[in-house]
């Protein structure tokens, strides 16, 4: 029974975060005046469609990703279909076409921001400080010195600013030449080089430093409102990093999760509550505006990169060529999504 219920609370996210991201450009081409072909949610054949005065609404059958079509994007369905020229996305202003393509992060990120000022109104959000709470015995923190209540400045050179950059720079550091914690104490700052204990449970293996981050809650709407700004850019960071780390080669391919991996975070969040499932709805919003805004083709930022070389040649790309690029791009990014889940799928068994 947990098995449905989980699997109908994936659905349920994926498909609002989808919704939203769609909604975004949905409604700017509306805005802006350019045909939408459809509507859709999910992929593959429909299982309910409807067609209104111009655009036809659809739920698909795979419960994963969503589409608005534009014309536009296929020169040659457009002629076949005689679409005004005025109402195709390649004859709106680059401005126009700019926020076509970038609100759908835009609601996400939106979204996200709502989502998490909501959380921490409720039910309270964390103060982030980078301040250490708590030590554990037997553990390499304590042999190399840390104590409660040191502030962590810098870990490898990187500065610290909240307790998840904590996380995040011991979580991507080289767990077999250890990390460089600066941290404060008594006005002091004291440097300590610390390798973590290797730690297996069953077929998992852990690299753990023994130091606890136990956060103190902040309650109001100014709490609400400071907590909100801290998240979302400690998210924000989080992805630019991971990106940062993808490209060099600090993060492999392998490590990446994708729906089936989702799955997975998506039944350990519910055991959680509400909140926590909200929060996974704001985390994985922002992480989806931001993947697509990377300037690559077929994402969103691949389009306002063709936007931006328009406005620097001083003429617009041949609309086929950009579409011929951005379809190499999706297929190579389906690619990439068959990769990601069956290395999923390996990690499950």
């Amino acid at each position: 029974m947990s098995i449905i219920i989980n699997l109908i609370l994936f659905v349920f996210i994926l498909g609002i975060i989808v919704f939203v991201h769609e909604f975004g450009h949905f409604t700017w081409a509306k805005i802006t005046g350019v045909y939408v072909y459809e509507f859709a949610i999910g992929m593959g054949p429909k299982v309910w469609s409807k067609k209104g005065k111009e655009t036809e609404y659809s739920l698909r059958a795979i419960p994963i990703g969503g589409f608005c079509q534009l014309a536009g994007e296929d020169v040659g369905d457009d002629e076949l279909k005689k679409i005004p020229k005025d109402k195709r996305l390649q004859n709106k202003s680059a401005f126009q076409r700019f926020l076509i393509m970038f609100f759908g992060a835009g609601n996400n990120f939106i979204s996200a921001i709502l989502i998490l000022f909501f959380i921490a109104l409720i039910w309270g959000g964390n103060t982030m400080n980078p301040i250490i709470t708590s030590i554990e015995k037997g553990y390499p923190a304590e042999a190399a010195g840390l104590k409660a209540n040191d502030k962590v400045l810098k870990i490898n050179d990187h500065s610290i600013s909240t307790s998840d950059d904590i996380s995040l720079f011991l979580a991507v550091a080289d767990p077999k030449k250890g990390s460089t914690f600066v941290i404060e104490r008594n006005n002091e700052e004291l440097t300590f080089k610390i390798k973590p204990k290797k730690v297996k449970e069953g077929d998992d293996t852990s690299y753990l430093y023994g130091i606890g981050m136990q956060q103190e809650k902040t309650k109001g709407f100014g709490g609400a409102l400071v907590y909100t700004a801290k998240k979302t850019g400690s998210i924000f960071k989080q992805m630019g990093i991971t990106v940062g780390y993808l490209i060099t080669g600090g993060i492999k391919i392998s490590q990446l999760s994708g729906p089936v991996g989702i799955y997975s975070i998506v039944g350990e969040q519910s055991k959680g509550g509400l909140a926590n499932i909200l929060y996974l709805i704001a985390f994985l919003s922002i992480n989806v505006g931001f993947i697509n805004l990377l300037p690559l083709p077929a994402f969103d930022g691949g389009h306002i990169l063709f936007i931006i070389i328009e406005k620097i040649k001083g003429s617009p790309v041949d609309p086929e060529l950009e579409n011929k690029i951005h379809t190499i791009g999706l297929i190579l990014l389906m690619l990439l999504m068959i990769i990601v889940t069956f290395n999923d799928i390996l990690r499950l068994f």
